[in-house]
């Protein structure tokens, strides 16, 4: 059984790491312009919640009167190449320290982005491999399973032998369970509460990483360290 996980509110909640983004933000505003970073960060903070991601700059900027695109640009770089202040979540890592190797990671998003995520987490040690799709070209991000098709060859197995754990049904599982691969779904982060389209579910749902060994009975363990005796 070769297991593979998603990152992004997998292995960790997502918007952790936009509350970070944000802040470096903030500060960088507060360095370069003058402006505050607590008031800063609250203002992007409401502007997500009402409008979602894809607006927040553009509206702190132009809330103070600036309409540049290179401001725009600024601030997606501070965003993007900041260092992250995210942690595991921890069914995570409770799961992660247990498990024996083979496993790997197959992750979406901004390479630089997605790079900085993995080494704020620690977790590159753990994966035989981790594989940032953008890496690859855009067109291998998922539904994709160039990534995928790349860890068959590596450890020349079945695709039955795989196993993804997601937790976006509009992409994760779309191609992979049809190829006959387990696909476990983590009802955490933003897609939560997504109902899949038909045929776009994972073969499993769970509420959390804690469940996984439920669904999986032949995970591969660590074996526990060995009993330690006093002598006399």
């Amino acid at each position: 059984m070769i297991l593979i996980f998603d990152l992004d509110d997998t292995l960790y909640p997502e918007c952790s790491y936009v509350e970070s983004g944000f802040r470096a933000v903030a500060e960088f505003l507060q360095t370069r312009r003058g402006w505050d970073a607590s008031d800063s960060l609250c203002f992007m903070q409401e502007v997500l919640q009402r409008e979602g991601r894809g607006a927040v700059f553009n509206r702190l900027l132009a809330h103070h009167g600036e309409h540049r695109h290179s401001a725009v640009h600024d601030c997606i770089k501070a965003y993007r190449h900041h260092q992250p202040r995210i942690q595991l979540a921890h069914a995570a890592r409770r799961l992660l320290d247990r498990l024996a190797p083979p496993l790997y990671l197959v992750t979406d998003g901004h390479k630089v982005v997605q790079n900085k995520k993995v080494q704020a987490l620690g977790i590159e040690p753990l994966f035989a491999k981790v594989y940032i799709t953008h890496r690859y070209g855009l067109l291998h991000s998922k539904p994709s399973t160039y990534c995928f098709e790349r860890i068959r060859a590596r450890e020349g197995c079945d695709w039955s032998d795989l196993v993804y754990v997601g937790d976006n049904p509009t992409k994760d599982f779309v191609n992979l369970t049809p190829l006959g691969v387990s696909t476990v779904r983590v009802l955490t982060g933003e897609h939560r509460a997504a109902v899949a389209e038909p045929g776009h579910e994972a073969t499993y749902v769970i509420e959390n990483l804690d469940q996984l060994p439920d669904c999986l009975p032949n995970l591969n363990w660590l074996p526990e360290p060995a009993s330690i005796h006093a002598t006399t």
